[in-house]
Formats: structure tokens, C-alpha cells, sequence
């Protein structure tokens, strides 16, 4: 595998030629995170720094596409390989072998994934301030699920790992 840095000049080799989706494509590869249900990339609109939109897209139990920000790779290269990454992660929940229903699930297991990187080790960790804010959207996506649902019982523990990360994230910072 290259190097990080090597990963960098590639991915900023192809966003200066306009090449946003090969240089996705070629992270995904790199990264190992492709999968069969992945049917490719499109752009979107350009991602402001305070607002970067990713999303999965097709009908349950088919054929997904990622749609990615044209201006994707203005931005850290850590940050967007855990947004990739947890796109991916919808891709895979979108099969009819693996099909989760329920969006809160999805998008907690996806978020859960960018803290702690138990499936994809390979994904560079993100800064404090990022594991904080994505904590956080996880936790929105866990407290819908339903207080003392079936979901929440399912996903106690990973949520104790979450509260317990942001307690400490809270304690670096005082």
C-alpha cells in the first residue's frame, strides 16, 4: 500500500484535473472499502467547510450510488475517507442479505463506525473536535431509535463506548 503522503499527492493529482470521482474511486480501492452493492459515484453541489453532504442513494435491497461533493477533496483527506467510509457503510446495510430498515440503525452503526473503527482499522482516526461532533450525531440517531427500545437494548454497550469517549474527549479539554 502507499504511503498516506503518496495517497494525498494522487488524490490532489486528480482534483486539480477536475477528477473528483476517480480520486473517490481510488480511495475506496486503496482502503478496501468497495463492495458489490456499490454502483458508483456522482457529484453534488459544492460542500461549504461547515457543511459537507454525502449520501447513499437507491431503493433498499438494490444498486446504490454515493453522491459526493464536486469540491470533495478541499478538505482533509482523514475527514473524507470516514465520510466515504461511512457511506460505504450504507451501501453494504442496503443489501438483501444485510438489509437494516430502520434509518436511525443505519446511520448509528455508520457513525459508530467513524468513532472507533472496529470494521475498517485501515481509516485514519479523526481529530478530538470531529470524534466530538460525529459522537453527538450519533447519539441523535441512537435517542430516536426509542427510549428503551428493542434498537437501543441492541446498541447499549456501543453507546456506553460513546459516552464514555465523549466524557473523556470533554476531560481533555478542560
Amino acid at each position: 500500500m502507499k504511503t498516506y503522503q503518496d495517497q494525498l499527492q494522487i488524490v490532489h493529482s486528480y482534483h486539480e484535473i477536475g477528477e473528483t470521482i476517480a480520486a473517490a474511486q481510488f480511495l475506496i480501492e486503496k482502503y478496501s472499502l468497495t463492495h458489490p452493492n456499490f454502483k458508483g459515484f456522482e457529484l453534488r453541489e459544492k460542500a461549504k467547510p461547515n457543511f459537507i453532504l454525502m449520501t447513499t442513494e437507491g431503493p433498499l435491497a438494490g444498486p446504490q450510488i454515493i453522491r459526493i461533493p464536486e469540491n470533495t477533496f478541499e478538505y482533509p483527506l482523514h475527514l473524507m475517507l470516514n465520510l466515504l467510509m461511512h457511506e460505504m457503510i450504507h451501501v453494504s446495510q442496503k443489501t438483501k442479505e444485510n438489509l437494516i430498515e430502520d434509518k436511525n440503525e443505519r446511520e448509528w452503526q455508520a457513525y459508530y463506525e467513524m468513532l472507533f473503527h472496529k470494521k475498517f482499522p485501515q481509516i485514519p482516526e479523526l481529530p478530538d473536535f470531529h470524534k466530538r461532533f460525529f459522537a453527538k450525531k450519533a447519539l441523535e440517531y441512537f435517542n430516536r431509535m426509542g427510549e428503551g427500545s428493542e434498537l437501543q437494548s441492541k446498541y447499549a454497550n456501543q453507546k456506553l463506548e460513546t459516552d464514555n469517549l465523549l466524557s473523556f474527549l470533554d476531560a481533555k479539554t478542560k
